[in-house]
């Protein structure tokens, strides 16, 4: 009986979790229930069998993993500026760096500085926002790489192509990368599916995403008859919506099957937009430089968390809840 004790965490986190997948795979959800399943199987092992060895990684984990998040964020500033020059955007790892240590130092400078307890309590409901970041950071990182990591054995009808910047009118690196893994997959089913690119025209593009994807692909042997342009999206929402139109338009079925192909820091986010907007889909990845990874996944996730706000909107409730009621009664 004990030993069953000992497992149910696991066991309900872990069948929760196979739930929750097998209904949509697609939800933010799901990357807590993993990392909550992995944590309790892990915790369990390391007292079954009696090998706390098995906590080592988690301990050292907790214990070192602030200091090398980073160094190795301090590290990669420096190599994303050689290679690709300073800008806002790139100035992530630095602001991540810099946000691990204020989280780490609020509390006790704010304990050491004897500041009111009003005050004392907004750092401590900030830290906690922290806390927070820092475990959903954790869990859809080990989330979003298994998402795309899982094989897919599936035909589809339509593959959308998420565009990304141009230089002039060719395709960078990045974008190229995108539009041949698409090809790949095109290629793989028997060049049956209709290729959609996507994208619109910036104010620094002398043409639109779409236009330049298309090229590309016409030049790899797809035929013009089976690519249908978007090209009036400048947003991952808008990507998905207005192809998600299009397909309509252009489907004789009536819930036909699509792949989302976009740079693999990016498809676990296209995929939640992907079943928001309605789209039947599954997102794909293309490999991204590993000098860019850090700073385009700490971007996709702080753009996830501002749709998924609301934890942190309760943490600062609870805390403005807890001083009213403190002032009140003091």
């Amino acid at each position: 009986m004990a030993d069953v004790a000992l497992w149910l965490p696991a066991i309900v986190w872990g069948a929760i979790f196979l739930w929750s997948y097998w209904r949509e795979p697609r939800q933010f959800r799901n990357a807590f229930f993993l990392f909550f399943f992995c944590a309790c199987t892990l915790g369990a092992a390391a007292v079954f069998f009696k090998q706390w060895w098995i906590t080592l990684p988690i301990a050292l984990a907790v214990a070192f993993t602030p200091v090398i998040t980073i160094v190795f964020m301090l590290v990669n500033e420096v190599m994303l500026v050689k290679r690709e020059g300073f800008s806002l955007s790139h100035a992530l790892p630095l602001l991540f760096a810099c946000a691990i240590v204020a989280w780490f130092g609020a509390l006790p400078v704010a304990h050491a500085a004897r500041l009111p307890g009003v005050v004392v309590g907004f750092v401590l409901a900030v830290t906690a926002c922290g806390a927070w970041f820092f475990l959903s950071f954790a869990a859809m990182l080990l989330y979003s790489w298994l998402y795309r990591s899982l094989p897919r054995r599936r035909r589809y009808d339509f593959i959308i192509i998420h565009g990304a910047g141009l230089k002039g009118k060719e395709l960078t690196p990045l974008l190229a990368g995108r539009v041949e893994r698409a090809c790949e997959l095109w290629n793989a089913q028997g060049r049956r599916a209709t290729l959609v690119p996507s994208g619109g025209q910036g104010e620094d593009e002398e043409i639109s995403e779409a236009e330049a994807m298309a090229r590309h692909l016409r030049a790899l042997g797809v035929p013009a008859s089976q690519i249908a342009l978007e090209d009036r999206s400048t947003t991952t929402w808008e990507n998905l919506s207005f192809s998600r139109d299009l397909i309509a338009e252009r489907s004789s079925v009536p819930d036909p099957r699509s792949a989302l192909v976009t740079s693999d820091y990016h498809v676990f986010r296209a995929a939640m937009y992907a079943r928001a907007v309605g789209l039947n889909a599954d997102g794909l990845g293309s490999r991204t430089a590993r000098y860019y990874f850090p700073t385009a996944f700490i971007r996709e996730f702080i753009a996830i968390s501002r749709r998924y706000w609301w934890p942190y909107a309760t943490i600062m409730g609870l805390w403005a809840a807890c001083t009213l009621v403190f002032l009140a009664f003091r």
